[in-house]
């Protein structure tokens, strides 16, 4: 016997209007979703209303309390109750919903606060005497008079209480004081100009500032530098490209961290489309593609970009966050991202980021000492020249001529020839960016004196990374060689996958893989790239396909190629253990200079590593 089934009723169901309340309540599922949410609507709407200054306040990681100061234009008393109604807004008229110039403009942030929690606004504007308003779990009060200088300020106190539920999916208080702080940091990064107070008022109400950043002075991109240095550290803007570039409306800006300066996930990556924070999967895609030969799998770039175009040509329409970006040409800002970073990449040279250095200054601990050896006090006398200095060292060493041979072993040359060593090592050495080579240790690692320090090299990591870049350009230069298979590989995809690869058959040519219509939805595989070698022709299509699910481009067939160039590279580099001359090693020091991206190895890996003498004198006590 059948059961009736509960959710129908035998009447007929009636359509009900909801009230304002209830609508409101609705729309802050999508546009609050926690507290962090609620401090983004408010400080964007700060930075729309003009503000300078921003302080934001908050309490129990914003469960209790957040509070926004800001200094902007503020509210007329006769404008606090309609702000509160359900899309009202400054920011448009609702002509062009294309046209958005402001990071607000649905008009739905305010009255959803004012749904879940305990919302207050105070303000001032010009010309105006202040007016303060409240809504109690969507229960509008009266304007009352207020005392204000100017600009606003938004109370929310109890956040969600009209939606006990929602409570309970909010994660810890230092979670949410987390996701707060991330917020304020990108707008920051966004507004360099804008000063920027981060406070935890929680407990004994005194508070403690979390984040301070002050406005930046100069052009945008001193005030830029500026401001990252203070957000993300001096370590990021000291190892940061500056990228500027432009091509068909879209200008991209920011900044861009060495390969050598990765991290071991995507969290240094921050990402801004006409200064709104994005977290946009084609940009991503395209910051992970100009990387992904300098870097291992396992590491990603550092980066803060700033793509700034006509709002005509991007949609940001696309969800109530506001976090989702809609690009008009998807591949023309892609490409644009992929060339302007391999182009600073390049101009980079040698360069190899400074954590290096100071990652093997941490290593080195000198042994615990005794007795205080006291010194002569040498400051302000001047430092002898490397002619006096050698002279004397010479002077000072027992039995010198006794370990001659051995030095000139050091230097890398035979025994018999240690008086050319000893010769060559008065010499002063050149001002080269690498300096001149001194010496092997290790069959490994080369030591060079450069004019105010000396670089240690990874003789192995260093050639294998100049023979890849010699096998790339060859490979560019004269394109890359197909080999037609005897009997074509007949694959059978979906007719949507089949289409998208049909699209790109141009392309994946270039790359030395032949693809061509068969039938219905199947393709047939006439060639592969001869590098490669036997290959499977079915795999190498699915992973085609899966590349472009990931980003809408395909890298895969260039990346295979290049990681066998890779592989060559390293069978045919100088191998570890291998004494080098002199000679040889100045002769791979200039190499490098001239070689971009010889900072790194093929893995993401640095080259060398450059230590300072006063960083050098640190360790041994003489500063």
């Amino acid at each position: 016997m059948a059961t009736p089934n509960p959710n129908i009723s035998e009447n007929r169901p009636i359509i009900r209007q909801l009230d304002d309340s209830a609508i409101n309540r609705i729309a802050a599922g999508e546009v609050v979703e926690r507290p962090a949410s609620a401090v983004k609507e408010l400080v964007e709407n700060a930075i729309d209303a003009g503000a300078r200054r921003i302080t934001v306040e908050y309490a129990d990681g914003g469960k209790t309390m957040i509070r926004v100061t800001d200094d902007g234009c503020g509210i007329a008393p006769d404008d606090l109750s309609l702000a509160l109604s359900r899309h009202a807004t400054s920011k448009i008229d609702g002509s062009d919903l294309l046209n958005i110039h402001t990071f607000g403009f649905r008009g739905e942030a305010l009255p959803s606060l004012g749904a879940v929690g305990r919302l207050s606004i105070t303000s001032r504007a010009s010309g105006y005497d202040g007016a303060e308003i409240t809504v109690d779990g969507g229960r509008m009060g009266e304007v009352r008079p207020a005392a204000l200088n100017s600009g606003t300020i938004v109370t929310l106190r109890d956040l969600f209480f009209a939606t006990p539920a929602r409570l309970k999916f909010l994660r810890t208080d230092r979670a949410e004081a987390q996701a707060i702080g991330d917020v304020i940091k990108r707008l920051a990064m966004a507004e360099p100009f804008v000063r920027f107070v981060l406070r935890d008022v929680s407990g004994d109400g005194k508070g403690r500032d979390v984040f301070r950043a002050e406005a930046e002075q100069g052009d945008l991109f001193e005030a830029l530098h500026g401001r990252l240095a203070q957000v993300l550290g001096r370590e990021f803007a000291e190892n940061a490209l500056p990228i500027d570039a432009m091509r068909e409306g879209l200008h991209l800006t920011g900044f861009a961290a060495l390969p050598t300066y990765s991290r071991g996930s995507a969290v240094a990556q921050y990402l801004f489309v006409n200064g709104r924070p994005v977290r946009d999967k084609l940009l991503t895609g395209a910051l992970r593609g100009a990387y992904f030969d300098f870097l291992s799998r396992d590491r990603h770039p550092a980066a803060a970009l700033f793509v700034e175009c006509p709002p005509t040509l991007v949609d940001v329409n696309v969800h109530p966050a506001k976090s989702e970006v809609r690009f008009r040409d998807p591949g023309l800002a892609r490409g644009l991202i992929v060339s302007a970073l391999r182009h600073a990449l390049a101009e980079a040279g040698h360069r190899a980021s400074t954590t290096v250095a100071q990652a093997t200054l941490g290593a080195m601990q000198p042994e615990p000492q005794g007795a205080r050896v006291y010194q002569m006090d040498c400051a302000g006398m001047e430092r002898p020249s490397p002619a006096a200095r050698e002279a004397a060292y010479q002077a000072q060493a027992p039995g010198f001529a006794e370990t001659a041979g051995v030095w000139g072993r050091v230097e890398g040359t035979p025994m018999s020839d240690a008086p050319a060593a000893e010769a060559a090592s008065e010499t002063p050495a050149p001002d080269y960016p690498l300096g001149t080579a001194r010496g092997q240790v290790h069959e490994n690692y080369i030591i060079a004196q450069t004019a105010n320090g000396m670089v240690i090299v990874d003789q192995h990591a260093a050639h294998e990374r100049l023979v890849y870049e010699k096998l790339k350009r060859q490979m560019n230069d004269n394109g890359v060689a197909a080999q037609a298979l005897l009997i074509p590989e007949i694959v059978e995809l979906s007719a949507n996958d089949c289409a998208r690869l049909l699209e790109l058959a141009d392309d994946l040519a270039k790359l030395g893989l032949g693809v061509e219509a068969f039938g219905g939805s199947a393709i047939a595989v006439r060639e592969t790239p001869a590098i490669l070698g036997t290959v499977d022709a079915r795999a190498l299509i699915l992973d085609v396909l899966d590349e472009l699910d990931d980003g809408d481009n395909s890298n895969i067939v260039q990346a295979k190629i290049e990681a066998i160039l890779s592989r060559v590279a390293c069978h045919g580099s100088i191998r570890s253990g291998r004494w080098m001359r002199a000679e040889e090693m100045n002769a791979l020091l200039r190499e490098m200079e001239a070689t971009p991206h010889s900072g790194q190895c093929n893995h993401g890996r640095p080259t060398y590593v450059e230590l300072k003498l006063a960083d050098i004198e640190r360790l041994f006590g003489r500063t």
